[in-house]
């Protein structure tokens, strides 16, 4: 059949099948509140709603530890936003 793969599925081109990391973080604008940490505005948008807030602790038997704390936000457009704020190096990056 044309279009198809040796696998039987439809033929998929080359950017479909590339290897790439999903929701790699990328670095956000970060209003915090200044008690409890959580987030006020991410990159811009007012923050209406907190879902979720988590600790992730890891690799603190390596050279590079790890320790970051996650927020699960919704901001005021309605968007479901993950950020988390590095506790070791600093800074705030965008999960999704």
């Amino acid at each position: 059949m044309r279009g198809r793969s040796a696998g039987g599925g439809a033929g998929l081109t080359s950017a479909a099948v590339r290897r790439h990391r999903l929701a790699a973080p990328r670095r956000a604008r970060v209003r915090a509140d200044e008690r409890d940490g959580r987030p006020l505005l991410v990159d811009g948008r007012e923050v209406d709603a907190v879902r979720e807030s988590w600790l992730v602790e890891d690799r603190w038997w390596s050279e590079r530890p790890l320790r970051r704390r996650y927020w699960e936000v919704v901001t005021t457009c309605g968007r479901n936003v993950v950020v988390f704020h590095d506790l070791r190096e600093g800074g705030w990056f965008r999960q999704r």
